[in-house]
């Protein structure tokens, strides 16, 4: 088997992907025939592509003038993308300026489909290491970046994600939704959000949203640590940066324009 994952790769996959990717880059409508030639593909293959992206709404296929072009789906995941870059470009320098003060590692994360998504981590590189990594998905209930976010969301969309029974990450993990409640209710009088070795034994993690200008969560920051290395008095101590960090974002973000929550589908 060969090391570099390429035994892994589904061949009709990728060539999908290729056409997906030579119709979009076009900017324009396509033809079957001009995609065919391009990609040096049997044309029924590629016709079978296109019709399954158009499908999929990763393309539009217009049937009158029978041409392809970019869909509604592809067009969506370009706009999370450009919104997560700004997002992360804005939020960047306060993560490294509290990784620079505390030591420790700091995240972002946004919500999407009922999860927290981790979009950035500044790592510091010391032991013992946080199991989180970009791209991740870990519960909402278990993380401080998901009650963060919890605690600013309207009632129905908090009751979506609070089940009766939630399922545990650690022996510590909040699995009863009333007590999540309670826990919610807290947090949005504090203004940030711990977890106590409840999403990676060991390791705890202060969080705090980042709000819009209509009080929504567009996303959380939060600095992660081993249990030892955040005492009570380091712990209010990195919940007040968090906080100004997370004010200075929103400042940043917003000034007199507004900018959307980002949403996966």
């Amino acid at each position: 088997m060969r090391k570099d994952g390429q035994d892994y790769i589904v061949q009709p996959v990728m060539k999908a992907l290729e056409v997906l990717d030579y119709v979009a880059k076009q900017g324009r409508d396509v033809t079957l025939t001009e995609t065919v030639n391009r990609l040096k593909l049997p044309k029924t293959t590629v016709f079978r592509y296109l019709q399954t992206l158009s499908a999929a709404s990763f393309l539009e296929y217009d049937l009158h003038r029978d041409r392809y072009r970019a869909g509604p789906r592809f067009r969506h995941l370009a706009d999370v993308d450009r919104s997560l870059q700004r997002l992360r470009t804005a939020v960047q320098p306060e993560m490294h300026d509290l990784s620079e003060r505390f030591g420790e590692t700091i995240n972002l994360a946004i919500l999407a489909q009922k999860a927290i998504v981790y979009i950035d981590i500044v790592d510091r590189g010391r032991a013992p290491r946080t199991e989180a990594r970009v791209g991740q998905r870990h519960p909402v209930h278990s993380t401080s970046l998901g009650k963060a976010i919890a605690a600013h969301l309207p009632d129905e969309e908090f009751e979506a994600l609070c089940m009766p029974l939630l399922p545990a990450r650690t022996i510590h993990t909040v699995t009863d939704g009333r007590f999540l409640r309670r826990q919610v209710d807290h947090i949005r009088q504090q203004g940030y959000a711990l977890d106590m070795g409840e999403n990676e034994d060991g390791h705890m993690c202060i969080g705090v949203p980042i709000l819009d200008d209509c009080g929504r969560p567009v996303a959380a920051i939060s600095l992660s640590a081993p249990e030892p290395r955040l005492a009570p008095t380091r712990r209010l101590e990195a919940a007040a940066a968090l906080r100004a960090s997370a004010d200075r974002i929103v400042e940043k973000i917003y000034g007199n324009r507004r900018f959307d929550a980002v949403a996966l589908a």
